[in-house]
């Protein structure tokens, strides 16, 4: 899949893709991950710039307090709730 953004947004749905279904992370963790531990904010507005969910699998990233935040994808929020009870997240 050729992927189509700035080099921080590919940086960040590459990564995206090595979260295993039925794991979540936090905005924060994937920014740690990319090595850009002051960047949580900018991970969370790749994450909704992110045209290609549920293929880069954006649904398994949620907001440090627990919260689910956004979702790209068609559906919403409500799609990723359903994402993820499918794929048996702890949410």
């Amino acid at each position: 899949m050729i992927l189509k953004g700035t080099k921080f947004q590919i940086k960040v749905w590459k990564y995206l893709r090595t979260i295993p279904k039925g794991k979540v992370k936090t905005y924060k963790q994937v920014a740690i991950s990319i090595k850009s531990p002051k960047s949580a904010r900018a991970v969370a507005n790749a994450c909704a710039k992110n045209p290609y969910a549920p293929k880069i699998p954006c649904h398994r990233v949620i907001r440090s307090d627990g919260a689910l935040g956004g979702y790209s994808g068609r559906g919403g929020i409500k799609q990723k709730i359903k994402l993820l009870k499918s794929e048996k997240a702890a949410i």
